[in-house]
């Protein structure tokens, strides 16, 4: 487990923890933009429209917690997320911009043409270029790929991006959204070619989407790798909002169930959620992001609150000790089922030298 570092601010006390094998330190909760100005074409879906005002409250209630972490991306309301997070920083002055990580993806379409969107050279310098314009800042401390792009070989994608490094735009590079052999193959032409290497993932984690620990959490221990975990509520689904009976109308997830769950086996989770919940005396969405947060191999967990009083709760999972039996009954709620070849492994791991199971 990587070290911990711990600093007060004035309003309560936050964690932090390195970024992989980096100097970097990043604060175990992070301020998801994604909802200001909406994402993409949905707005409807995703974020508080033009509301500045709201979304200023929030980034000074976060940064003001401790959080030194926001994460943004080019596609996420059109440039919008980033525009108003690069006037907050304007409004703020150089103090707070050196002590705030920010962090930016590209990949998504950004306009109607064959090249604006992709990984190829061109379009993230260019791409890169418009963010620092937006955010209106000098460099990105993280610069990540949204997605993986199977139209352009990983090492045009992954020169461009040294490139930046090298040129004082880009701190540290990332990815999102990869599978195990995409990211893995990805640092072996880093290696081979002295190219700067993918520093961390963000990738979606939470008690109802375990898949990455099936072969993305090894890899990301044994690489060193940061872990940024995105919708560790499940897209709102682990709440407290939602019931077999139904759920908030208001919420997103109502209009966009979006990421996919399996609702039998969630609900379930869900129910032994509001156990622990009433036990420790948090909500049930703090107890879902202490659950992630207690995971050794997680960085940072994004949250992505659309009001005050959600980030507020979800700033209190910091608060919130999960004891052993605790994390066992999460973990036997919500445990993967085995595939092989893990259930092979698990089969001869307490072989003896020369024993033959079958």
């Amino acid at each position: 487990m990587l070290p911990r570092v711990r600093f007060v601010y004035a309003l309560n006390t936050m964690d932090y923890r390195r970024l992989g094998s980096t100097g970097l330190k990043v604060s175990r909760l992070g301020l998801g933009c994604g909802n200001f100005g909406g994402i993409g074409s949905a707005p409807q879906f995703f974020g508080m429209g033009e509301n500045e005002a709201e979304a200023f409250a929030l980034m000074d209630r976060a940064f003001d917690a401790g959080i030194n972490f926001f994460d943004t991306a080019n596609a996420y309301g059109g440039g919008r997320s980033e525009s108003c997070i690069g006037k907050w920083l304007r409004s703020k002055g150089a103090a707070v911009r050196q002590q705030l990580l920010v962090s930016s993806k590209v990949f998504n379409p950004v306009g109607p043409g064959p090249n604006d969107r992709g990984l190829s050279r061109r379009h993230i310098l260019q791409q890169v270029d418009a963010s620092l314009a937006r955010l209106q800042t000098d460099r990105l401390d993280l610069y990540l790929i949204h997605e993986p792009d199977p139209d352009t070989p990983l090492e045009e994608t992954l020169a461009a991006l040294h490139d930046l490094v090298r040129a004082g735009k880009v701190r540290y590079i990332g990815c999102s959204n990869l599978a195990a052999w995409q990211l893995m193959k990805a640092l072996a032409v880093s290696r081979e070619q002295h190219l700067e290497r993918f520093r961390c993932t963000q990738s979606y984690y939470s008690l109802v989407g375990r898949e990455i620990e099936r072969e993305l959490i090894p890899l990301i221990s044994d690489q060193r790798l940061g872990l940024l975990v995105w919708s560790p509520l499940a897209g709102g689904f682990l709440s407290g909002k939602f019931t077999r009976e139904g759920g908030d109308e208001a919420a997103r997830r109502t209009r966009f169930d979006f990421p996919p769950v399996d609702k039998e086996k969630g609900f379930a989770v869900v129910d032994t959620l509001r156990e622990v919940a009433a036990r420790r005396g948090a909500s049930v969405a703090q107890t879902a992001l202490a659950w992630v947060l207690a995971q050794s191999a997680v960085t940072s967990v994004i949250i992505g609150a659309r009001n005050m009083s959600q980030l507020d709760d979800n700033l209190k999972a910091g608060d919130v000790t999960l004891p052993a039996e605790d994390l066992a009954a999460l973990d036997d709620a919500s445990r993967l089922a085995p595939e092989y070849p893990a259930w092979m492994d698990a089969l001869g791991s307490d072989r003896r030298p020369g024993e033959r199971r079958f």
